[in-house]
């Protein structure tokens, strides 16, 4: 090869070598100072699927109070307001308050319910019980204690209280099953008083009959939601699902010979 050829193809390489070495500096410069992306996570991918946004997310804000640990340690809860555009709707209402509580506070360690816990599904019957369906993560992942435990039951329920004055009694169900205990300790076979001055239900208000019951889980060993929820007429002769005094564990369907 030439000499002089020789040099200018030299000449050339050095020149690219410099040119690549300052864009890779550059590029690892921006690399540096962008902002991480965090991936999603499976359990923020299912929460996204499993809560559904306000029918008037749009809507003027309202005062919501929502109940949250003191942070005493002694199972104490405080209110805090939280600004939500929320529906009149009382199962609708209900359900934004309660993704709000699972949702948690600023400050993490204030939390009642467990991160991944989710709101599966949430029924309000016209005698003013409500079904609360939660994931198997309220149960598996709350505290076991039965300090923990009714620390979570009460902010529900002090929450379903000051947001939704026409839940009167409170189900708690476990990935649509009725369960003995939430974490070991707290009894959930039983139905919970929300609020005993509970507003009736109008018309208006009322879901319609087939949306107030829960469906039937085919979940294997579990006890089927809907027979807990709407007894059938015969056992509803003997016992109604919101006696004057808390009631205990719902009855079971009463099957005819």
């Amino acid at each position: 090869m030439n000499p002089k050829w020789r040099l200018w193809l030299i000449g050339a390489l050095v020149v690219a070598v410099i040119i690549a070495g300052v864009y890779f500096s550059t590029l690892r410069k921006h690399l540096r100072q962008a902002t991480p992306v965090t991936p999603q996570s499976e359990e923020q991918a299912r929460r996204e699927l499993t809560q559904t946004a306000p029918a008037n997310s749009n809507g003027p804000l309202t005062k919501t109070r929502m109940f949250w640990s003191s942070g005493a340690g002694d199972g104490s809860l405080m209110a805090v307001a939280v600004d939500l555009p929320l529906p009149k709707d009382p199962t609708l209402r209900a359900k934004q308050v309660l993704n709000t509580l699972l949702a948690g506070p600023v400050d993490a360690e204030l939390r009642t319910l467990p991160p991944d816990a989710v709101l599966l599904a949430f029924y309000m019957l016209q005698d003013g019980t409500a079904i609360a369906d939660f994931s198997e993560a309220l149960a598996t992942t709350t505290p076991s204690g039965i300090e923990s435990e009714q620390m979570a039951v009460d902010s529900i329920t002090r929450t379903l209280e000051a947001n939704v004055p026409q839940v009167r009694w409170l189900k708690i169900l476990i990935h649509g099953q009725e369960v003995d205990t939430l974490a070991g300790h707290l009894d959930l076979t039983r139905t919970f008083l929300v609020n005993a001055k509970a507003m009736p239900m109008t018309a208006a208000s009322a879901p319609p009959a087939d949306s107030a019951k829960p469906p039937a889980s085919a979940a294997p060993g579990g006890k089927n939601a809907a027979a807990a929820a709407t007894p059938s007429k015969s056992a509803a002769k003997q016992q109604t699902l919101t006696p004057a005094s808390p009631p205990g564990k719902l009855t079971q369907p009463v099957k005819k010979p």
